[in-house]
């Protein structure tokens, strides 16, 4: 039996470009989607981690009487107290964490937000600019 001379044995060359380039918008369009999805979640993981921050610092605070001058205190006991018997920490379990930029996470005692007690934030994605995840 004789093949007709008008069956298609395979995919021509523009076929196969075509359904690659319809691949490749596809492609893009996810990764185009995922980038606010992860800032996103960088932001809500470093809002996590101030607030564990935050939950130390009171501690450290109820148990000192003043706030610490570092975020170092919360895991290694200052030189100067005016009572070192009160300090019974490390008031975090590991050490401080960086945030979800790779930055360490930034404090002051007094706060220019809280003057009356600490401010804790991330400078966030763009290095040395504040950002807009804080205690505040």
């Amino acid at each position: 039996m004789a093949r007709s001379p008008n069956r298609r044995r395979g995919f021509t060359l523009v076929e196969v470009l075509l359904v690659l380039m319809i691949l490749v918008f596809m492609a893009s369009l996810a990764v185009m989607a995922y980038g606010p999805i992860q800032r996103q979640w960088k932001v809500s993981g470093a809002k996590t981690q101030i607030g564990a921050l935050k939950s130390a610092i009171e501690l450290y605070q109820l148990s000192v009487g003043s706030f610490p001058t570092t975020l170092n205190d919360l895991r290694q006991q200052p030189s100067g107290l005016a009572n070192p018997t009160k300090w019974t920490g490390p008031y975090l379990d590991n050490d401080v964490p960086l945030d979800p930029w790779d930055h360490p996470y930034q404090y002051a005692c007094p706060g220019t937000h809280h003057p009356e007690s600490y401010d804790v934030w991330s400078l966030g994605p763009q290095d040395g600019v504040q950002g807009e995840v804080g205690n505040w």
